[in-house]
């Protein structure tokens, strides 16, 4: 292995300002995969790999990276691995990669997923993970989202990333318009329950910010508002959860319609 020793090192700055920066992410178009789960599952090509002194030492790690010769890894020591890893707790392996590009963003014919200002890195994350679990192919990102391919999304949606299409970026007004399916967002007031509503064809989901909600009008923009019954006292959901628990409705609703 090369090893990596000095924080001016052209390679760890590199990867640190990656791991870093959302603007440089999208400047070179290239993000960190951080952790042997994420490494693990991504199956396109590998730009760089770097290992801790003390992950090169786990065999789940040294196995992986034996069954790969033809990527060099670095080895870098424990202390500066750490700068670059957002874990507290790091497995001690990073890959560099290129962002994969979806296609151009067209309206999609079949069920999708349409986020407007999802800050939180945690809740974009596991939403992603959500939509890839029901069977979702396509997510597209509003302005104000958090940056999907940052290490902590990533991390929080567990190789998810690598099964959808995911558009950053994206007009969500035109989407909803041009949908030939049901446009649905998610209100407290609503009149029609997530399980009174038919979800048997495609359907094209809606959530907005955490704090704000929906745009009013991106919603007003959608054919049809949903909401979900809450009999506790409580005023609302974390939207991932929302997003859950609505993306299951529908994959329940398809399942019964084909038996």
């Amino acid at each position: 292995m090369k090893k990596i020793t000095s924080r001016t090192n052209a390679t760890f700055k590199l990867l640190r300002l990656l791991a870093q920066s959302s603007r440089e992410r999208r400047k070179q178009g290239r993000t960190v995969l951080d952790g042997i789960h994420l490494v693990s599952a991504w199956t396109g090509r590998f730009e760089l790999l770097a290992v801790s002194e003390s992950g090169a030492q786990r065999p789940e790690i040294r196995d992986w990276l034996a069954a790969r010769s033809e990527t060099e890894p670095y080895l870098l020591d424990d202390s500066l691995f750490g700068e670059i890893s957002s874990v507290d707790t790091p497995t001690g392996i990073l890959a560099l990669i290129a962002i994969p590009k979806p296609p151009r963003a067209a309206v999609p014919e079949s069920s999708c997923v349409l986020l407007d200002a999802i800050q939180d890195t945690g809740n974009l994350g596991s939403i992603l993970r959500t939509a890839a679990a029901a069977g979702m192919r396509d997510v597209f990102l509003g302005p104000g989202c958090a940056q999907a391919w940052s290490p902590r999304v990533l991390r929080a949606a567990m190789g998810a990333h690598f099964l959808l299409r995911i558009h950053e970026h994206a007009a969500l007004d035109d989407i909803i318009d041009g949908f030939k399916g049901v446009s649905l967002s998610t209100t407290l007031d609503a009149q029609t329950t997530i399980y009174e509503a038919d979800l048997s064809g495609p359907v094209a989901w809606v959530f907005g910010n955490e704090g704000s909600g929906l745009a009013a009008a991106t919603a007003a923009r959608t054919r049809l508002a949903v909401r979900i019954p809450m009999p506790g006292k409580i005023e609302s959901l974390n939207v991932a959860a929302a997003v859950a628990i609505c993306l299951f409705e529908e994959a329940r609703q398809k399942a019964v319609g084909s038996r």
